[in-house]
């Protein structure tokens, strides 16, 4: 072999060396993260991004990506295979129908919290929400309360089921507008879209919130009872990581986090 050669298989084999080194010594890229894909009811939407920068914080090599919406809708994007590795519902009956149909992992259902209602109107308003309760959606001044749609959203039908209680639905029911889900319910009457709105009290307790409103928290024997699961779907892409996040959000740094939203487990 002629030197000529000799000189450029070494000067190969030198490059070659070098690159590999690089290889191993590299940061990791974002194509090389983990990701974790959350289809979340909106009544989680403060909570939960506290819960997630809580559990990035012990696994930084996970990207959580997070969608809010109604439970109901997810349940039909999730009955058609949606792509989303974790659901969050606020109504446990969706995440069990999902297994019934053999679209979850066995045995990986959670309950993490039971829902809550609250009766929330603006800061500034006159209304004597505190004192009145539910009852205070029949004042004259009323003339818009929001509720999330109960048609997909489970927060609407307890909303409903606690006006029929109370004896209130048929008194209220033309001045009632609908939000696509709690969140969106809470927007209308942060807007003055809405007078009054019952809306999950997560919501109203949250920083973002919680000065900009005042509230009265709906017994929980007002409306049937709110049992809120989380699932982890059957094509799960990061079992691993799912499995994670379901043990953070049910142990104790994930019940600290939650109890501040006023989610806690009632008995069974």
């Amino acid at each position: 072999m002629s030197r000529r050669k000799l000189l450029l298989l070494g000067v190969l084999s030198l490059v070659s060396a070098g690159a590999a080194l690089w290889l191993t010594q590299m940061p990791r890229t974002a194509a090389s993260e983990r990701e974790l894909r959350i289809a979340a009811a909106s009544d989680l939407r403060y909570a939960l991004d506290e819960l997630v920068a809580a559990f990035r914080g012990q696994h930084p090599d996970v990207v959580v990506r997070v969608t809010y919406g109604s439970s109901g809708n997810f349940y039909a994007q999730l009955s058609n295979r949606a792509p989303f590795d974790v659901f969050m519902s606020a109504d446990v009956d969706y995440t069990r129908k999902l297994g019934a149909s053999g679209l979850t992992l066995k045995d990986s259902e959670f309950l993490y919290a039971v829902g809550r209602l609250a009766v929330w109107t603006g800061v500034s308003s006159k209304l004597d929400v505190e004192r009145l309760g539910l009852h205070v959606l029949t004042d004259p001044a009323v003339k818009k309360i929001a509720i999330a749609n109960p048609k997909h959203a489970p927060y609407g039908r307890a909303a409903e089921a606690a006006l029929e209680r109370a004896g209130l639905y048929e008194k209220v029911a033309p001045k009632l507008v609908f939000g696509e889900n709690i969140a969106q319910t809470a927007q209308f009457v942060e807007s003055g879209a809405a007078d009054v709105g019952i809306v999950a009290l997560s919501l109203a307790l949250a920083p973002a919130l919680r000065p900009k409103g005042r509230f009265y928290t709906v017994p929980l024997d007002a409306h049937p009872r709110l049992d809120q699961a989380g699932v982890i779907l059957s094509w799960a892409r990061d079992v691993d990581a799912a499995q994670a996040f379901r043990a953070f959000v049910t142990g104790e740094p994930g019940r600290a986090i939650l109890a501040r939203y006023g989610f806690t487990l009632a008995p069974a």
